[in-house]
This record gives structure tokens, C-alpha cells and sequence, in this order.
């Protein structure tokens, strides 16, 4: 693991980072910011996955999270959205393709199996190597993410209700398998078999009976992507009768900007340090 870069901010330290991945073939750079308390005691963790056409420097940049994160005492984590480098397959002209928009999954289909394995590199690569550089308690984890970044945490807890004590999300894709945005991309990377779809949709991991306590989400009315990509209210009848608790909030005049999720920011990182006391 190299150092890229190191700051100081509310007593802790703001880093990022890269290292070479064998997960996704190539290097791959995160963000971790370490808040005071870790100096002396290991600190509960907070995953944060960013949306399409992200890396780890938007929420790092414009998500305004070190001073409550500083003073409940959680360790972020900032991965990056896709894997990067020259020889990696991509789709220039399409946003919502290739580069920055890893969607959380680990490709079955050439080219994109070669490096596309971002669900083995969030779940296992990368957590093995920060648990070994900073004092984390591993015991205490949540996951919280934007849009893409959303959809990937509610799926990954959802698969690990063992491993993640809490989930968020802000404007989550909730059903990628049916969403505009995604189904081009999950038909390139995982195949026409939209049967293998389903272990990364939130909606169909319910369904087929992937349970986790409760989850928060926060969604912006004015939203432009809110009818034909995020569409909350599929989740909301997903859980229907299964027990899952859903805090869903809905907010006038909001959109899909870091302007939102700077705005609710602090109410995450509260409901989250609550859980992992």
C-alpha cells in the first residue's frame, strides 16, 4: 500500500491511498479518513460507496463528513467505483458503462471479467488489507452509499447481515435489473441470463429471502433520475411482511447532487454510529 496523499482535518487524518489489486488486475486507490479516538482504541467502520462516474474523491471532496465522523469517532472508507488503467475495458462515450461504473458486481462476460470484480474487492480484498493498517474494530461495521453506490451497499448488507451492523443509502438504485441506467450494463457484464441478475438487486435478494434489521434512506423529490432509475417505493413493497424495518424519507426540492447528500450527511453518520456501539 502506497501513500498518496496525508492531511490533517478535526484532529484525525484524511488519507489516500493505492495498492495493486488482484481482484480487479490492476491499482486501485481508496480513501480512509482515521478520526482522533483511533490514536488509542480500534474504532467502528463506515463504508461509503460512491454513485456512476465517481471515484473516491467526490464524497471525500464535497461530502462534508470528517467533522461529525471526527466526533462520533467512525473510521470512513472511501473505495473507488470501477477498476482504472490503460488496459482496461471501457466505454467512452457511455456514462453508465465501464470505467466509474462498476456497480458493485463481479463480471462474468469478456472483456469486462478481466478487472470488473468490484464485489470481491469491496467484501474481501480491500477490507483484508485496511483492517491491517489501521486501527479499525471489525466487529463494528456499516455500509452507506449514493445511487450506484447505494445500490451497492443495500445488496452487499443484505448478503452479509453477519458481517454489517448497519446500511444506509442516499437515492439507492433499489431494482438495477429492471432500472434504465443499469440493465445495459448488467445485460454486458453478467450476460442475457437475467437469473444472475438477481444476487445483485436489492428488491430480488428480498425476494428470494436475504433479510437485514433495517435500513435508512434519504431521496430527493426533484431528483431527475427519481422515475425511471432510483425508484424507492419498489424497495418499500419489497419488504412488505418480511419484517425489514425501512426509515424512507422523501425530501422536497432536493435532487441526486452532492448539494443533498452534504445536507443529510450528518444524519447518516448519527444513525449509524447509534448501531455500532
Amino acid at each position: 500500500m502506497k501513500v498518496i496523499s496525508q492531511n490533517t482535518a478535526f484532529g484525525g487524518m484524511q488519507g489516500v491511498f493505492a495498492h495493486e489489486s488482484s481482484a480487479c488486475n490492476c491499482e486501485m486507490t481508496f480513501a480512509v479518513f482515521v478520526p482522533p479516538q483511533a490514536i488509542s482504541e480500534p474504532r467502528p467502520v463506515l463504508w461509503y460507496l460512491s454513485g456512476l462516474t465517481c471515484t473516491h474523491a467526490n464524497v471525500m471532496e464535497k461530502g462534508e463528513y470528517r467533522r461529525m465522523a471526527a466526533e462520533l469517532g467512525l473510521i470512513i472508507v472511501c473505495p473507488d467505483t470501477s477498476p482504472r488503467g490503460n488496459d482496461v475495458a471501457d466505454e467512452l462515450t457511455n456514462w453508465q458503462m465501464g470505467k466509474g461504473a462498476g456497480f458493485y458486481l463481479d463480471a462474468t462476460e469478456m472483456p469486462w471479467s478481466e478487472h470488473y470484480r468490484m464485489y470481491t474487492y469491496i467484501t474481501e480484498e480491500l477490507p483484508a488489507l485496511v483492517s491491517q493498517h489501521f486501527r479499525m474494530d471489525m466487529s463494528r461495521q456499516g455500509i452507506f452509499g449514493h445511487s450506484m453506490g447505494g445500490h451497492g451497499a443495500m445488496t452487499i448488507a443484505l448478503k452479509h447481515p453477519d458481517r454489517f451492523k448497519s446500511c444506509s443509502a442516499f437515492a439507492p438504485i433499489v431494482q438495477p435489473s429492471t432500472a434504465d441506467w443499469s440493465v445495459p450494463a448488467f445485460e454486458k457484464y453478467l450476460g442475457p441470463d437475467r437469473s444472475t441478475w438477481r444476487r445483485y438487486d436489492a428488491c430480488a435478494l428480498v425476494e428470494d429471502g436475504a433479510r437485514f434489521p433495517e435500513f435508512l434512506i434519504d431521496q430527493g423529490k426533484a431528483d431527475s433520475f427519481l422515475d425511471n432509475g432510483l425508484r424507492p417505493w419498489l424497495f418499500e413493497e419489497a419488504i412488505n411482511g418480511t419484517g425489514i424495518g425501512l426509515t424512507l424519507r422523501m425530501h422536497e426540492r432536493y435532487d441526486h447532487s452532492y448539494y443533498f447528500i452534504s445536507t443529510f450527511m450528518d444524519d447518516h453518520l448519527k444513525w449509524h454510529a447509534e448501531r455500532l456501539r
